[in-house]
């Protein structure tokens, strides 16, 4: 007489169909990669000097705004400086300074507390410039390790920019050299490369020079850092953002954005402060904005 399986019990048969359903739904879903919860960027400007600054100040309040919707990121731009000073930017992952720095004691004191705290903030162009580095030494000279602006180029220029370090997560999708936007470019009394703590990420490739139109403001030779971050903190300089300029109509004559290559550098990194998933892939089609496009990577 043929055995009789003895059927498992109604609360058994419950359990089974309840973690069967949860392991299907768990497969259909679950997305391809895991992503870390949104992060919110605050950007701060000055925006009243300099037409070639106040352009790309601009610019980028177009920019980011559409790169934050297509990366999972919010953007809040002000020329509020004071935020500094309080708890409010503690709200904030990431703080951008577009085209400027803290100017008041308990702005600066404000900020050296919130990136020794963690916070996480990346710098453009003139937000490092300075003749007088003692004067706000952690910043200058410890924190950028850049100390006294020292000459620039002139005028606007694309430079070849050499990748010195495609391991870090702003750097790694890029390739070996790539042509910039158009920009100003700077150089600074102190060598990055004897401290220690900075992590030199890109500099003018010599292929560049001579770099500038005017005789007496172009470098024809030398070592110049363009993207850096300091390994203490979670931070990325770039020393560009400084459009060309019809300074008699007011006209831009170029984007910082022009160069899809250099966008990359620019969401890669700012996803690795935000702390975000995804740094190191490629920024969407349409996404180099600007008005000229004859700047891509090479």
């Amino acid at each position: 007489m043929p055995r009789v399986r003895a059927l498992p019990s109604i609360p058994s048969l419950c359990l089974r169909l309840l973690l069967l359903l949860t392991v299907l739904l768990g497969t259909v879903g679950a997305p391809a990669h895991a992503t870390a919860a949104p992060f919110r960027v605050l950007a701060l400007y000055n925006g009243t000097w300099d037409a070639a600054h106040i352009s790309f100040v601009k610019e980028a309040n177009e920019w980011f705004p559409k790169q934050a919707a297509a990366n999972g990121f919010t953007y809040t731009a002000s020329n509020n400086w004071d935020v500094l000073a309080g708890d409010g930017v503690n709200a904030y992952q990431v703080v951008l300074f577009l085209d400027d720095l803290p100017q008041t004691a308990a702005q600066r004191t404000g900020f050296e507390r919130y990136m020794r705290s963690g916070g996480a903030w990346m710098g453009f162009h003139v937000s490092a410039f300075t003749t007088n580095a003692s004067g706000w030494s952690w910043y200058h000279d410890q924190f950028l390790g850049s100390g006294d602006f020292t000459s620039n180029t002139w005028g606007p220029t694309t430079a070849v920019l050499r990748v010195e370090d495609r391991t870090h997560p702003a750097t790694r999708s890029l390739p070996a050299t790539f042509t910039s936007s158009v920009s100003e470019w700077y150089s600074w009394s102190d060598d990055l490369r004897r401290n220690p703590d900075i992590r030199i990420l890109a500099s003018i490739d010599p292929s560049s020079f001579p770099l500038g139109t005017d005789p007496d403001q172009t470098w024809y030779s030398g070592y110049y850092p363009v993207l850096w971050t300091n390994t203490k903190y979670r931070m990325l300089y770039a020393n560009f953002g400084h459009n060309a300029m019809d300074y008699a109509t007011d006209t831009p004559l170029s984007s910082t954005f022009a160069s899809a290559t250099q966008n990359r550098f620019v969401l890669d990194g700012l996803k690795w402060l935000g702390g975000a998933t995804g740094a190191g892939r490629a920024v969407p089609a349409g996404s180099a904005g600007g008005r000229s496009h004859d700047a891509d990577g090479r």
